[in-house]
């Protein structure tokens, strides 16, 4: 190791990129230059601009679209920095590419499109123009530094909507886990609406809009990158879980380092990732070859969304390192 180079603390698996991944993992990035078919893009990361990509992809083919363009923040990703508008140019820009995709979705698709608080009211505008928005879901993003003038800003904001009326949604898919403080019994002395088990006192509880199980990928989780607004991957399998089905196509216009692409890949479904910054898909081929070894997620398992912190996160965690 070169003198110069910083040492990694023992607990830290950020995934990083070595000189020996970017010479094996490059061959692996594709672009296209002309009208493609499915079988040109399937479990594919296209590494170019996506208003030069969207128009050489087959039409009527994604089951389910997961979009996380940039929040209208001053914001650097690797090489790529992003400015700053006003809020009617940066909802006039999600327009501009937005209107590109809707070819591409079967009329049974579902969307989710992800934002922040400032750039909800925007989002909901373009979305409810072209489909029918269904719901607002809520998440906690319990990070980042607090402020003496304002409340802090701990959460963000993914739209919920479909192309028709026709749309699939498994709600027992994606049911949660939860510790019951104050358990209640029959008349008979069993368990109401709650199980007994060996690891605690738990109810499964439908799913809400309302996320507050999630943990943000930080240095000492093995889903762990540099990029700066990295999705959880428990995140993403609540989604692709709740709306779609095994062999559905999951395609991304904006995979970063590939969240959504790695839990398709877990889940059995297919996928297309689109990222303009070759690092960052580079890490995504990185994620995506770890998955073929590890399909865990954390937070989830026996078919179900543990509670954050609870007994069972804590072993399923143990069990990924």
């Amino acid at each position: 190791m070169n003198s110069k180079e910083k040492k990694t603390a023992p607990l830290n698996r950020t995934i990083k990129l070595t000189s020996e991944d970017i010479k094996n993992l490059t061959p692996f990035l594709h672009q296209i230059q002309k009208k493609s078919n499915l079988k040109e893009i399937e479990n594919k990361i296209l590494n170019q601009d996506l208003f030069e990509a969207v128009n050489y992809l087959p039409e009527k083919f994604v089951d389910l679209l997961f979009v996380d363009p940039p929040y209208n923040l001053n914001k650097k990703f690797s090489e790529t920095n992003f400015k700053k508008k006003s809020l009617s140019d940066y909802e006039a820009w999600l327009e501009s590419w937005f209107i590109k995709l809707l070819p591409l979705l079967k009329s049974d698709a579902s969307v989710y499109f992800c934002s922040d608080w400032q750039t909800s009211v925007a989002v909901f505008n373009v979305l409810n123009k072209y489909l029918k928005v269904r719901n607002r879901i809520t998440w906690e993003r319990e990070k980042g530094r607090g402020s003496t003038k304002n409340w802090k800003n701990c959460h963000e904001d993914i739209w919920f909507c479909t192309v028709s009326d026709d749309y699939y949604f498994n709600a027992d898919a994606v049911k949660l886990k939860r510790r019951v403080i104050a358990p209640y019994r029959d008349e008979n002395k069993k368990p109401k609406d709650w199980i007994n088990g060996s690891e605690g006192n738990y109810r499964l509880t439908h799913p809400s809009n309302i996320w507050t199980d999630l943990t943000i990928p930080f240095w000492s989780m093995p889903e762990n990158t540099d990029h700066p607004t990295q999705k959880p991957e428990k995140l993403l399998a609540k989604i692709i879980l709740a709306s779609s089905s095994e062999g559905d196509f999951v395609f991304d216009p904006f995979c970063g380092v590939g969240t959504s692409l790695v839990v398709a890949k877990k889940l059995n479904r297919k996928f297309c990732g689109i990222e303009i910054d070759e690092k960052y898909a580079l890490l995504g081929l990185k994620r995506l070859k770890l998955a073929e070894s590890d399909k865990t997620i954390q937070g989830y398992a026996d078919g179900v969304f543990w509670e954050r912190n609870t007994l069972r996160e804590q072993l399923i965690n143990k069990k990924s390192k």
